[in-house]
C-alpha cells in the first residue's frame, strides 16, 4: 500500500511538472521580475503588456547586426515604419508558441509599414536556420551572442524575459513591451495604434 501510494505521489508529481510548462510562463511572487523555469533554459514571463505614452517613450533604439542569412540589419534603416523586436531561441518552448503568431504578422501587415526584427542570443546559424525553416519565417533575425542587441535595448527598456518583445513607434522610440508570449490579438492591438500614429506620437 505504501509503494502505491509514493508510486501515485511520484506520478502526480510529473503530471504537475508537465502541467506547468505546458501553461507556459508563470510570474514572480513579487510581482516585478518574472520566475524562472528550472532547466528550461529561458526566464518566463506572463505575457503581461506594458505601454507608454508619445512624451514617456524613450529611445531611438539603435540596434545593428548581422542576420543568420548573412544581411546587414540596422533598425536605423526603419525609421518611419513600426518595428516589432522578438527576443527568441529554437529551444524555448514560449519562443515557438508564438512563432507562427508572429509570422503572420509579419505577412499581414508587410505592406503596411511594419517591420518585424528577432534577435537570438542563444543559438548557432544550424539551430536557428532550422527554426526560421519550420515555422517559415519571413523576417530576419540577428545573432547576438555577444549581447551588444540586447545590451542596447537595456539601455532603454528593461529585457527581463525570453522571450521578449518590444515595438518602436515610427520615431524608433520604445511604444510597448510584452514579457513572455505575446498573444496575437493583444500584439496586433499595439501594433494598429502605432499604425494610426504619425512621427512624433501624434495620432492620425
Amino acid at each position: 500500500m505504501a509503494r502505491r501510494s509514493r508510486a501515485l505521489a511520484r506520478t502526480a508529481a510529473a503530471l504537475a511538472v508537465v502541467a506547468a510548462l505546458a501553461a507556459g510562463c508563470t510570474s514572480a511572487s513579487d510581482g516585478d521580475a518574472p520566475a524562472d523555469v528550472v532547466d528550461q533554459g529561458y526566464q518566463s514571463g506572463d505575457g503581461s503588456a506594458t505601454t507608454w505614452t508619445a512624451a514617456d517613450r524613450k529611445g531611438p533604439v539603435e540596434i545593428a547586426g548581422t542576420a543568420y542569412d548573412g544581411s546587414a540589419q540596422d533598425v536605423a534603416d526603419w525609421r518611419g515604419d513600426v518595428v516589432v523586436l522578438n527576443t527568441w531561441y529554437a529551444n524555448c518552448p514560449p519562443c515557438r508558441a508564438e512563432a507562427p503568431d508572429l509570422v503572420a504578422l509579419a505577412n499581414d501587415y508587410a505592406d503596411d509599414g511594419v517591420r518585424v526584427l528577432g534577435i537570438n542570443g542563444t543559438d548557432a546559424a544550424g539551430a536557428a536556420d532550422a527554426f526560421q525553416r519550420q515555422f517559415d519565417v519571413p523576417y530576419p533575425s540577428i545573432e547576438d551572442t555577444d549581447g551588444t542587441a540586447i545590451a542596447a535595448l537595456q539601455g532603454v527598456v528593461p529585457v527581463n524575459a525570453v522571450p521578449t518583445t518590444i515595438l518602436l513607434d515610427r520615431d524608433g522610440k520604445v511604444a510597448a513591451r510584452i514579457l513572455g508570449l505575446a498573444e496575437a490579438s493583444t500584439l496586433r492591438t499595439l501594433v494598429d495604434d502605432l499604425l494610426a500614429e504619425q512621427p512624433g506620437g501624434a495620432a492620425s
